[in-house]
C-alpha cells in the first residue's frame, strides 16, 4: 500500500468522485481499429517479427485502421531502419485488465514471435488495482508468455502519462497520472530485475495534437510518436 497516495484519494473522494462519474458519462467512446490485426512492412522474407499484446493501445483505439496503430507504426520504423522485412501482429482489447489479459494469453498459444510488447496499466490505473497484486500479475503474464516461447523478447511499455490526458478534469487527472506512476514503476522494477524483459518509455503527450478527439488515446500521430520513441530506444 502506498500511504500517501491513498490519503490522498481519501482527503479528495468528495471532489473526484462525482469527477470520475461525470467523465466516464461525458467522453466520447471511441472504437478499436478496424481492418487487418496483422501484416509486414519491407520486402524479402521473414525476418523480424513483433507482436504488441494489451490494452486499448493495442486494439488501436484512436485511429480507423490497424495500418496506423502502434503496432504497424513500429514494424514500419524498424523495417525503414534495418532495411528488411518486419511482420507485426497485434492483440487487444478494449478496457481490459491484467487479470483478464492473464486469462487470454493462458487459453491461447501465441504464434512465434521475436519481440512481444506489452502495453498495459491504464484500466488498472482506473480500477485502483493494488501494486503488489498488479506487479504479482504482470509477473505472472512474463511467465506464460517465456514458457510458451523462452527466448523472445518482452518490453514493458511505460503506463501512458494520465496526468496529461486532456479528458480528465482536475484533480482526478492528476491522481489519476500519480497512480500511473506508481504502476509505471512495477514495469521499471520487473524489467531491471527479469531476463530478456526490458522498460521503454514513452515521449510526454503534451501537445493536444497526439491525442483522439476524445482526449484519452493516442491518434495516429499520437501512435507515430510511441513507435518513434519506441524505434529509438531498440
Amino acid at each position: 500500500m502506498h500511504l500517501p497516495f491513498w490519503l490522498t484519494v481519501a482527503a479528495l473522494s468528495p471532489a473526484i468522485a462525482p469527477l470520475a462519474v461525470y467523465t466516464r458519462h461525458t467522453t466520447p467512446r471511441l472504437p478499436e481499429a478496424e481492418g487487418h490485426r496483422a501484416g509486414h512492412h519491407g520486402g524479402g522474407s521473414a525476418g523480424y517479427r513483433l507482436l504488441v499484446l494489451g490494452e486499448s493501445t493495442a486494439a488501436g483505439v484512436g485511429v480507423p485502421e490497424h495500418q496506423q496503430g502502434l503496432a504497424s507504426q513500429i514494424a514500419r520504423l524498424l523495417a525503414h531502419k534495418s532495411r528488411r522485412r518486419v511482420d507485426w501482429q497485434t492483440m487487444g482489447t478494449n478496457g481490459i485488465r491484467m487479470a483478464a489479459l492473464l486469462d487470454q494469453v493462458h487459453n491461447a498459444t501465441l504464434p512465434e514471435y521475436d519481440a512481444v510488447f506489452v502495453s498495459m496499466g491504464v484500466n488498472d490505473t482506473t480500477g485502483l488495482t493494488p501494486r503488489k497484486r498488479y506487479r504479482q500479475q504482470l509477473a505472472r503474464l512474463i511467465q506464460l508468455i517465456q514458457h510458451q516461447q523462452p527466448d523472445v523478447a518482452i518490453y514493458l511499455l511505460s503506463v501512458p502519462p494520465m496526468h496529461q490526458f486532456t479528458a480528465l478534469p482536475s484533480p482526478l487527472r492528476q491522481i489519476l497520472g500519480w497512480r500511473a506512476r506508481l504502476l509505471d514503476g512495477q514495469h521499471q522494477q520487473l524489467a531491471s530485475t527479469t531476463a530478456n524483459v526490458f522498460y521503454l518509455g514513452y515521449p510526454p503527450l503534451s501537445d493536444p495534437a497526439l491525442l483522439a478527439e476524445d482526449g484519452y488515446h493516442p491518434s495516429a500521430n499520437g501512435y507515430l510518436a510511441m513507435a518513434e520513441a519506441i524505434a529509438r530506444q531498440l
